[in-house]
């Protein structure tokens, strides 16, 4: 009985425990003055979940309350870029992604999100 217990809860944490989700900033740390005061945020979401549905991540950029669409990079399955606007009197901006999807779960499709740490973009 002890031997069946010990083996069902070695089984279940090595189950939860090996998910994980890795966000990667690919956004250089400083970028120059643009004319048109856009600049481009990009990072990369890798996850070892088998039960994420891959057609429902839906990521943004956030810039204080501000949240920007992020869009797929072309032939590339796993990263998503967006433009933020910097206004011209500003040198600095905080950002930070957060991604939206849905996954499968007992029967049924759940919704989760995760966010990654801030960020800091500097325009020289």
């Amino acid at each position: 009985m002890t031997k069946t217990l010990l083996a069902l809860v070695l089984l279940a944490s090595m189950l939860t425990g090996c998910v994980t989700h890795t966000v990667t900033n690919l956004t250089t740390k400083e970028q120059p003055r643009s004319p048109n005061h856009m600049y481009r945020v990009e990072y990369q979401w890798d996850s070892t979940d088998q039960t994420v549905r891959p057609g429902t991540i839906k990521p943004v950029v956030m810039v204080g309350f501000e949240e920007y669409e992020m869009k797929p990079v072309m032939k590339m399955n796993n990263r998503w870029e967006a433009w933020v606007p910097v206004p011209p009197g500003k040198s600095e901006i905080t950002y930070q992604f957060k991604i939206a999807y849905q996954y499968t779960g007992f029967g049924k499709v759940e919704k989760a999100s995760t966010k990654s740490k801030e960020y800091t973009l500097t325009i020289r």
